[in-house]
Formats: structure tokens, sequence, C-alpha cells
């Protein structure tokens, strides 16, 4: 993967004789143009050619340089009419200049164009507009901001609202999103989930299947609600291919796929279009790319972001599908993305806490690990089939945070994801129960206790967690899954967590624990905190459960009192 990472010390770097070496063989733009640091910059061109398709019969690529000399290469796109258009968002201040190049080197207008652009210091009130656009962080183990600043994923499986919002309903969703501290939503992109006539403006995406046609009204609508993110403060993360179809439109064309030089443009289109944006991409979505079946994703995911700088990107596999060695060695794959599904038996339970999530995350190379679907709250559960509660939604988000090291996670409500008025069981998710009007599915517990999640984890230095679950003694998982007792501690045993699904006394031995530790009860259900009484063995340290439910205990060294050997006021207490 090609990182948008530029932790360089800035130096001075002479830009007048690389301008005026480009000025002799193309045509250099007006050097008007200011930015603020990770801003979009966008350059639009008039193309000297008229193309019957542009999509098909000519490609557009940006070379950007950086005032430290660093070069990344960006796709562009076609925006109707003549207009061509380059996004790009900036990771250093100072002076830039760009490139431009066109598979049609007969076009004056897109070939060999040049042009440069100041950056200034960042702006905004936003993580994202502070501290940039996400990557993955150093150690590969979990994102960061363009800065460096740690970045806690907290998604939201929004599939159909782009498609399907007004810009107020939009609004509304964004409003109450940030209010519970979400920072990423996930989202189809294409006509897979909209209306038969397409989206809720009655477009479609493109038309055609053996040499598709780009409807550029469709996309235009759409980054709207794209910017509407980003200045909430939340990464955009679009499906480009929903791979039920493989891209395809079942509503026109039903058990057709797109063929895969057409489903390349397709993404490569929509990586274009967002390439200015903070983003992260799901190459592919919902379907089996298993063994075999994964070939024809590495040939399009190599196609589609290859040869360019890109945000981080994954695959989205069906529930309980586990695609880490198909997909590890590819250099575009950024983290590992996977769906623990909406089962509730003992065999689902266990697929998140001794499966092979588990295992994996200690392997080479490392990657970030997401679980981009947990079960969704109000949806019915496969086995059950009783409506998924706040509990289960909850336990699942846990174990999935504390069961490979700590990156983030993915919320689900059921009304959300199909954008749904409640009236009826739709038609493209029959059987999953009637879900909540969307407006009323917003505020549904689970939703209103992720900001619990975000609190929590910002609490804690949680970027250095590494799955710990020995610590436990006699976990009461063994006997009941829905009990399992997961831990997480870092490498330096200053910090320790401990989710605990059902109340009861959580045993852990005294020699995995931190040096003189300042010990607390986390309620995930109302984000209050409690003080832990202990009782002390030989071996172990007991901790009752303040209070029914699930509950969080995490310890932490004080370092300055573990230095002097004084008494905190917080330590556990002893019966």
């Amino acid at each position: 993967m090609k990182r948008l990472n530029f932790q360089l010390p800035f130096s001075t770097v002479i830009l007048s004789a690389l301008l005026a070496f480009a000025a002799a063989t193309t045509t250099t733009l007006a050097a008007d143009k200011s930015v603020g640091l990770y801003q979009r910059f966008e350059q639009s061109f008039e193309s000297a050619a008229s193309y019957a398709n542009p999509l098909q019969e000519a490609s557009l690529t940006a070379t950007f340089t950086s005032p430290t000399g660093i070069k990344l290469k960006i796709p562009g796109f076609w925006d109707g009419g003549k207009t061509w258009r380059v996004r790009f968002a900036p990771s250093q201040t100072g002076n830039w200049i760009f490139e431009t190049a066109c598979s049609d080197a007969s076009n004056k207008g897109l070939h060999q164009q040049s042009g440069q652009f100041s950056v200034s210091a960042a702006s905004g009130n936003t993580a994202l507009s502070q501290h940039g656009p996400i990557r993955v962080s150093d150690d590969d183990r979990h994102f960061a901001h363009q800065d460096g600043t740690p970045f806690f994923w907290v998604g939201d499986t929004a599939w159909n609202g782009p498609l399907l919002s007004s810009k107020a309903d939009w609004d509304l969703y964004l409003k109450e999103r940030t209010r519970q501290k979400f920072n990423v939503v996930q989202w189809v992109t294409t006509q897979w989930r909209a209306s038969p006539d397409g989206d809720a403006g009655k477009q479609l995406a493109y038309t055609g299947n053996d040499k598709i046609s780009i409807n550029t009204a469709y996309f235009q609508r759409l980054d709207e609600k794209v910017d509407a993110m980003n200045k909430a403060g939340i990464v955009s993360v679009p499906v480009l291919l929903w791979a039920i179809n493989a891209g395809g439109n079942p509503k026109v064309n039903p058990g057709v796929s797109l063929p895969e030089d057409q489903a390349i443009l397709l993404a490569r289109y929509m990586v274009a279009r967002w390439s200015g944006n903070a983003s992260a991409w799901i190459l592919g979505g919902d379907a089996d790319y298993r063994g075999e079946k994964a070939e024809k994703w590495k040939r399009i995911g190599r196609a589609v972001f290859g040869d360019i700088a890109h945000a981080p990107v994954t695959m989205h596999p069906g529930g309980m599908q586990w695609v880490w060695k198909e997909f590890i060695d590819e250099k575009w794959y950024g983290f590992h993305g996977y769906q623990s599904g909406h089962g509730d038996d003992d065999k689902t339970l266990k697929w998140i806490t001794e499966g092979p999530l588990t295992d994996d995350w200690t392997k080479l190379p490392h990657r970030p690990f997401v679980n981009l679907e947990p079960p969704y709250e109000n949806h019915v559960a496969y086995q059950s089939k009783k409506p998924i509660s706040p509990e289960t939604v909850r336990r699942a988000v846990y174990w999935s945070l504390l069961c490979a090291p700590t990156a983030g996670v993915t919320y689900g409500g059921h009304g959300i994801w199909g954008w749904d008025d409640g009236t009826k069981d739709p038609t493209d998710h029959a059987g999953t129960g009637i879900p909540l009007p969307w407006q009323k599915a917003l505020t549904m517990p689970g939703a209103e206790q992720m900001a619990h999640v975000a609190d929590f984890f910002a609490s804690v230095n949680w970027t250095k967690l590494r799955p710990a679950p020995v610590t436990v003694v006699n976990n009461p998982g063994a006997q009941k899954p829905s009990k399992f007792i997961t831990g997480a501690k870092t490498d330096d045993k200053e910090l320790m967590v401990i989710y605990v699904p059902e109340d009861r006394t959580v045993e852990i031995k005294l020699d995995s624990m931190p040096p003189s530790p300042n010990v607390t009860w986390f309620n995930p259900r109302t984000g209050e905190k409690s003080p832990a009484v202990a009782v002390v063995t030989a071996n172990t340290c007991q901790f009752p459960t303040p209070a029914e439910g699930d509950w969080i205990l995490f310890m932490k060294t004080d370092k300055k009192d573990s230095a002097s050997g004084e008494k905190k006021e917080s330590a556990p207490e002893k019966k």
C-alpha cells in the first residue's frame, strides 16, 4: 500500500528550477491557489477533445511534488462535458507543484499540464482538519492521522444512507452520529442498494455493462454527502464494488456481473473523485473472497490502487468468512476487515473469541484488524430469531476490540443501514425484522453507548494493548461462550483491560497485573466508573463486579506512586 504518510522533517527545497524545466514541455497553470494543510486542493482541466464515452477513451493522472521532494501520483476523473478534475489533500505546508499525464497524449488540454500552489497551516475544529486524513500507523497495528496522532475507529454502517437521504436527512444523521462520537461511516456507492430507478434523485450511477457510461450528476450528488461527512469530522468509507454481481446492477441486469475491466474503471473513477477527501476504501463488499475466488479481486485491487497514492484499503467478506491469508501479502491491502455477522449461537460467539482473529493477529505482516459488521442492533438473529439486543451488540464490540490489537470497531443499527421508514419488512432485506424508522433507530441504546466506547479508549493507552486472555483464571467462557471474559494489556504491563460480559467475580493472575495499579470498574452502559474491591490470594486477585450486567475492569500503573512506593487512594480495597 502506498500510504499518505509524510512524517519527514520540513526543509527548504528550491522549486524554481523544476518549474522552469516543466515549463519547457508543459502548459503551466496560474500559480494563484492556496489551500490549508489537509484541505482539498482541486484543479479543473478543459479537454481539447470531445469523447463519446470519456471513461473508456481517456485517463488522467497528476503527479504532485511536495516541498520536501516527495512525489505522489493521483488519478483524475471526468466530471461532465469537457471538464476533468484532480483532487488531492496535501500533507505538508509550503509550495507544491504538479504535472498531468493523459493516456491520450494528443489532448493538449489534459496532457502535460502543470501548476503550483501553496499550502498554509491547518485550520478547523475537527481532528481531521487539525491532524489530517487517516493512514495505517507506523507499527501497522492501528490507524493514525497524517501527523501521527492515533485514530480510534468508531464506525457506523449507513450503507444506504448517502444514496437515499435528502440533504436535510443526512445533516440530521451526521449531527446525531457526531454527538455519539462516531468518526467513520461505511456506505455503498452504486445502485445495488438503491431503488429500482436509482437513488432518491431517480438516477443511476452508470449505464451499460460491457462498456459502462458514468452519470456524473449521480456522483456530484454524492460529493455533497462525502463533503458533509468530512466537515463533521467523519471519515468516508465507501464500498466501491458491492460484490454481489461484482459491482453490477441487479436492478437493471439481474444476475449479470460487471466485466473485470469495467469494475476496475468504475472503482478507479470513485477513488479519483474522492482522493481529496478523508477516506478509507472497501474494495468489495459482503461476498465470498476465499480461495480461488480471491484471485479476481486481487487483480482488481492491483489495477485500481497499484500505481497511485491512496488511503487504507480493505475487503468486506461475508459473515464469519476469513480472508487474511488471501490478501495479507497484497501491497494495496492496508487493513484487515471482517464481519462477525448477525448470529447468536455458540458457534458464532466462539468465532470471535476463539477463531482465526485470535491467531492471525500475531503473524507477519501486521495489519490493523477491524470488525466492519458486528451484529446489527434490533436485527433478527439468525439462530434464535429474536431481535439482537444492545447487550449482544456491546459484547461483540468489546470482544472485537480486545481479541486483537485494538484499532477500532464498527456498529450497525437495523433501520439505519437500509435507511428504512419502518412501515414494512423491506424487500431488499426481507426476513430481518421490521426495523424502526431510521430517525428513531439513530438513538437505539447500542448506538448511544458507542460514545462510551470512544470515551473509555480515549482514557487509556489503547494503541499498545495486546490480547492477553490467559491472565483470566477459570474463564467461564469455557462452559458458556456468552460469558467469555477477554483481556488485553500492554507489553510493559502498565495497563490491563478486562471485559466481563455478565456479572460475576473475575479472577486475575497476580503476576500479570500492572505493578501498584489503580483499579477501576467502567460501566459500558452508562460510562460511569466505580472503585474496585479485591480479594487477594497467594497467586490471584479476585474482583466481583459492582452490579448486574457487563463491566470493564481496567488497571493502570501510577508511575509516580509506583516509584515512590506511596499508597494510592484508588488502589483496590481488600475484603
